[in-house]
């Protein structure tokens, strides 16, 4: 998949999304902490529909969302209110929250607006119980070190939590949200990757912003001079961004491709459908034999393209059945793939003579309540039609690995509408310049190295680490800045997977068993066991005597003059090559109660003695 970008006319933007990790909600005043849902306190359910915009007209991605109407389930907690639950008026927009934005804002040199207006966007997909999501516009016009424009960013609420199918959790609803929205300066798939990493390390530098998956999402917008605007949703790691945009070039090139070929077949769509029902009573296939209606339509000059591959995994006939999928239906068959699933090939021949289909054309079945068959074969035929143009505009969700599959239309201006139960806030230049921005942290990896020695890729590991701020801590107490960075970023881990509760060993207890070891009262090799101790809620103190007393050096002499006369024979066989074999048996004897390089300096002299 190596495509010439820039013959292509690429052309690439991404919006990221990252929660802010602020003490309260947007708009209310509960705690942005996220919750297991075994510990809701409440159920509740709403049917949402689409309002009309100021000008009278509804959007078209909310109207699509309406075909099926459902009732949408959420769960709420003793730390969610009436805000969430769309039944009190929601309170003024969050100062901290609208302080750490600007701050991102002039980080990125943008010009602020005078007023931050809250607006309503219209999403009715069961993901806000109020059937919009309040944004307010914060700053425009800004600029990357690497030339790339940022065209926006709004304060936002977070949306509710999709736990299955219908079913939400509020604790997420309304947790504050910046939303970055780059111009579309980027031409191939590895400068969208670079832009949003140096954007996640810029959000990252604030020290103030939600980790971990699902705290940061980039939507990424994809185009080609002979395509259209593809909007990619829910991108949540780094790594398959650039995958994303590869995949989504292919797709539209195909797409091209099989516009080029349906015009010169002087392809056409069938209107209407046909009710092959009674054509598949005794069929063998499950699927077809439990539906209570079956319509087919017959695609002119289609065949062998509804089943072309358009992207790994995707063909065309996976695009119609996405939006055969808006009317309920499970998805579709066609005469590409059949005979299969236990349709044979007499019942494929006896539904080309039914509709009357040639050689080379495609049908389409549908199988389910009448209704339904009704609404999918009308959306497939819709979809059939727009292959004539190539590419649709289209909001997508990025499936496993990359790909994407339709999700809506592109939203236009009837999706957006004031909000009139926030009131505007001033933001004043002399407030926005009194600003004070972070360091960055490329700059403090930087100064990790020069100040404190430590290994320049430890220093950026470091830095992204949640345990940076310990390592400060750490390093100001007169820890080794390469012990600190092992322990924090090494050893934690080790014993995460091990499963230790990492979570609960408290901070300040981390940092004063690093100083015991960098003053010598605990050994180094103490720190694994006395960790795990901590990990169970056990005291240092009570940890350290337990898992690790400490020994007096002339005890550990003690222990190797043992050691060595037990192995008199092998040690002046070996010399101080016995250093090594004897260094693992008084280890393993002290379990570390002291530390390595005594137990090496006191071997060599003993052994020494013998030999």
């Amino acid at each position: 998949m190596d495509f010439d970008y820039a013959a292509l006319g690429l052309k690439a933007g991404i919006e990221i999304h990252q929660q802010l990790d602020t003490a309260e909600k947007l708009f209310c005043h509960c705690p942005t902490v996220l919750r297991d849902v075994e510990e809701h306190n409440g159920e509740f359910f709403r049917y949402l529909r689409a309002t009309v915009s100021e000008m009278g007209e509804i959007d078209r991605a909310a109207r699509e969302e309406m075909m099926v109407m459902r009732p949408f389930s959420y769960y709420a907690y003793d730390t969610t209110c009436l805000v969430e639950n769309d039944e009190e008026p929601p309170a003024p927009l969050n100062p901290e929250a609208l302080e750490l934005s600007l701050t991102i804002a002039k980080m990125m040199g943008m010009t602020p607006v005078e007023q931050v207006h809250v607006m309503r966007k219209l999403v009715i997909d069961g993901s806000n119980t109020s059937g919009f999501q309040r944004t307010g516009l914060v700053a425009l016009n800004g600029t990357l070190p690497t030339g790339e424009r940022i065209e926006s960013i709004c304060l936002e609420e977070e949306a509710a939590q999709r736990i299955k199918d219908q079913l939400f959790s509020l604790d997420r609803l309304g947790i504050p949200l910046a939303e970055i929205t780059t111009a579309p300066d980027m031409h191939t798939p590895e400068a969208v990757k670079s832009v949003a990493a140096y954007i996640g390390m810029l959000l990252r530098s604030t020290m103030q912003v939600k980790r971990g998956i699902g705290t940061i999402r980039q939507d990424v917008n994809v185009s080609i001079a002979e395509g259209a605007r593809v909007e990619i949703k829910g991108v949540q790691e780094l790594r398959l961004i650039d995958e994303v945009v590869r995949r989504e070039v292919q797709r539209q090139v195909n797409l091209v491709a099989i516009k080029d070929k349906l015009l010169a077949r002087n392809a056409s769509v069938d209107e209407g459908s046909h009710d092959v029902t009674a054509l598949f009573k005794e069929t063998g296939s499950s699927i077809l034999k439990r539906a209570k209606a079956i319509h087919a339509v017959c695609l002119r000059g289609f065949d062998g393209l509804v089943g072309c591959e358009i992207q790994p995994g995707r063909r065309l006939g996976s695009e119609m059945s996405d939006y055969a999928r808006k009317c309920g239906v499970g998805g579709l068959f066609h005469t590409d793939e059949l005979p299969a699933y236990g349709v044979t090939e007499d019942e494929v021949a006896a539904l080309r003579e039914a509709v009357g289909a040639g050689p080379n054309d495609c049908v389409v079945l549908v199988a389910d309540t009448k209704k339904k068959v009704i609404c999918a074969i009308g959306q497939i035929r819709r979809r059939a039609e727009m292959a004539f143009l190539g590419v649709p505009e289209e909001t997508r969700k990025m499936l496993e690995e990359g790909s994407s599959a339709y999700m809506r239309p592109l939203p236009g201006a009837a999706r957006m509408y004031p909000e009139t139960d926030v009131l505007p806030v001033t933001v004043t230049n002399a407030y926005y310049d009194a600003l004070v921005l972070p360091e960055l942290l490329t700059d403090k990896a930087g100064r990790y190295v020069q100040e404190t020695g430590l290994d320049a890729s430890l220093a950026r590991q470091m830095v992204y680490s949640r345990r940076c701020g310990l390592f400060e801590e750490a390093v100001g107490r007169g820890v080794k800045s390469a012990l600190a960075a092992h322990t924090l970023l090494g050893t934690l881990k080790e014993l995460s997977r091990d499963g230790a509760d990492i979570a609960a060993v408290p901070g300040e207890a981390l940092i004063d068993l690093l100083v015991r070891v960098e003053t010598g009262t605990v050994a180094k090799e103490a720190i694994p066991p006395v960790i795990r101790a901590l990990s169970k809620g056990v005291d240092l103190g009570v940890a350290i005597s337990a898992v690790a007393p400490s020994v007096s050096r002339e005890e550990v002499r003690a222990i190797i003059c043992a050691a060595i006369a037990e192995r008199e024979e092998f040690v002046r066989e070996q010399g101080m090559r016995a250093v090594g074999p004897l260094m693992g048996v008084v280890m393993k004897e002290l379990r570390g109660r002291a530390d390595g390089k005594v137990i090496s300096e006191l071997l060599k002299e003993e052994v020494g003695k013998v030999v």
